[in-house]
């Protein structure tokens, strides 16, 4: 049994561990953008649910909480119980969250 040909007659490598490491790089990059967008709807779903919260519970006593740029509020009071629904804008989507609360009459009212 005989080689014939040389390493360069099989073909020319030069190069290609540049290529892998941009390719390896940029998926890697890619992985990371996905993982922080993840986290920023995290915080968003958190920050959905602390603000309808919020809103509910000062309805139900009679104040009135601003919920700030981009956020969407509906609120809703039926039988003595407040809702409230909130939407804050997330990288994937939007999150919202609902919140009830019970009416709180001033003394003497009810």
């Amino acid at each position: 049994m005989t080689l014939t040909g040389t390493r360069a007659s099989v073909g020319n490598d030069r190069g290609s561990v540049t290529v892998e490491a941009a390719i390896a790089m940029s998926a890697l990059i890619v992985v990371c953008a996905a993982i922080a967008a993840g986290v920023g709807t995290l915080a968003a779903h958190v920050a959905a649910i602390d603000l309808a919260g919020a809103v509910a519970r000062g309805h139900a006593v009679g104040r009135v909480v601003e919920p700030g740029p981009g956020r969407q509020v509906s609120i809703t009071e039926n039988s003595g119980m407040v809702t409230a629904t909130v939407t804050v804008p997330a990288p994937f989507g939007a999150a919202t969250a609902r919140a009830f609360y019970p009416v709180e009459y001033p003394r003497g009212t009810r």
